[in-house]
């Protein structure tokens, strides 16, 4: 709703509506204690929910990211020149991911699918053997030197065009084995040594300092690395299913379990079988959602799926609130009046219904509105959203009331750095004004 297309009166409705005022139990009677309504939350905020392929079909619910699978030969289609912008171009520009943030996967070998491996690096003597598991492919030869090196300035091209792009969420990281999910079973004898995989991840590490990186397994080398999250492919079937290999047991194994505190755990559904997972095992999905801690589910999952039950729909929105975090406001103490350029004290309280914490320090912002709607000034908060935990958190902060006299409306928001506007919205019936969420007014002497 755009405030600049209600009037007063309404606007003051809705506000009343939506909050309960008192200025009992505050030491001030200036100061307005508020109570913001609760609300379903968002189904679409950013970087949790649904992340979807984008060539899967029609996408049936609300979803923030899209998914993609690339074949390095694509990106590299010549040793060292990098054709990143007209990929992005191809794939980054449709309709269907208009909008959405990104997370994506770099393979060389894919079954079923035409190898991933660059010609021109074949001809420097890179061998491949066929092999005839889950469709067939041909696996490279990931420790010929040659493929080593290629590999190292194929992830150090990356880490200069993605590490700090605003748009990409999360980067798996592919590249080896069967998917690019660090594995090549049954015919283990094709996948990587040790000294190849450290080699990729020191590469990795030095190349995505400032972005969440994602493995599939967390034993071996990769649960070894602190930052590292992880990706569960069989959610929620293999996420803890009482074998040694299921997903959450190797978080174990490594002492891993506690990664998504810090760390994104996400992944995804068993393909094709989200009616399953919503229907009779419904209750065994969202147990594995609070015991992963998952953020998002993805590229197949409940929203690919057509022709559904508003059982199925209710029970896939249901999920998307479970999953990552969800924030709601719970309480607000800010004056009703001050005077110009006076310091002001804001004091909001606020819960985080979801099982996983934000992963990247969004900037958190208080604005005054003026009456349109439009932002008068805004000042950035000593927060660091990574830390709001499921449970309780609490914002303290002081800033100065605008240099006009006259009404204003106070509101918070965390900024995307994409697009620079604030854009993860909270669970409470409030007025939401371009991306602000707009906490009480405040009359300016």
């Amino acid at each position: 709703m755009s405030l600049s297309k209600v009037t007063i009166p309404c606007l003051i409705y809705l506000f009343l509506t939506a909050v309960v005022i008192t200025a009992k139990g505050a030491s001030d009677p200036n100061v307005a204690i508020i109570h913001p309504e609760a609300a379903p939350g968002p189904l679409d905020n950013p970087l949790k929910g649904y992340c979807v392929y984008t060539d899967a079909g029609k996408i049936h619910r609300p979803y923030s990211m899209v998914y993609f699978y690339v074949p390095w030969k694509k990106l590299e289609p010549e040793q060292g020149r990098y054709a990143f912008a007209k990929w992005e171009k191809e794939a980054w520009d449709i309709p269907e991911a208009k909008g959405k943030h990104v997370v994506l996967r770099v393979y060389a070998d894919y079954p079923r699918k035409p190898s991933g491996t660059p010609e021109w690096l074949l001809e420097k003597g890179v061998k491949q053997k066929a092999y005839k598991d889950y469709g067939g492919g041909l696996s490279p030869d990931y420790d010929h030197p040659a493929m080593v090196t290629a590999l190292e300035g194929l992830i150090s091209a990356m880490g200069k065009r993605y590490d700090r792009h605003p748009r990409v969420a999360f980067i798996q990281l592919g590249l080896l084995g069967f998917w690019g999910e660090w594995h090549t079973y049954p015919s283990d004898e094709l996948f990587a040594s040790e000294k190849t995989r450290r080699r990729i991840l020191e590469a990795y590490r030095k190349a995505f300092p400032n972005k969440q990186l994602m493995a599939r397994y967390a034993d071996g080398l990769p649960g070894r690395y602190p930052k590292m999250g992880f990706h569960d492919d069989m959610f929620p079937e293999d996420t803890d299913n009482g074998k040694s290999w299921s997903f959450l047991e190797r978080l174990r194994r490594a002492k891993r379990i506690d990664s998504w505190q810090t760390s994104v755990i996400g992944g995804e559904m068993v393909p094709q079988q989200a009616r399953k997972w919503l229907g009779d095992r419904w209750e065994f999905t969202l147990e594995m959602t609070r015991r992963s801690h998952f953020s998002w589910v993805g590229p197949y999952g409940p929203a690919l799926q057509d022709k559904v039950s508003s059982q199925f729909v209710a029970r896939s929105d249901e999920l998307v609130r479970q999953m990552g975090y969800q924030f709601r406001l719970t309480e607000v103490r800010l004056p009703q009046k001050a005077k110009t350029r006076q310091s002001v004290e804001v004091i909001i309280h606020g819960i985080n219904e979801g099982v996983a914490p934000f992963y990247y320090s969004w900037p958190v912002k208080l604005a005054w509105l003026d009456a349109d709607g439009n932002t008068v000034v805004s000042s950035e908060l000593s927060e660091d959203l990574r830390k709001w935990l499921p449970g309780r958190f609490s914002i303290g902060a002081n800033l100065d009331a605008p240099t006009n006299k006259g009404s204003y409306r106070l509101a918070l928001g965390i900024e995307d750095p994409w697009t620079h506007k604030p854009a993860i919205r909270f669970a409470n019936n409030l007025t939401v004004a371009q991306g602000w969420t707009v906490l009480g007014s405040v009359l300016i002497e």
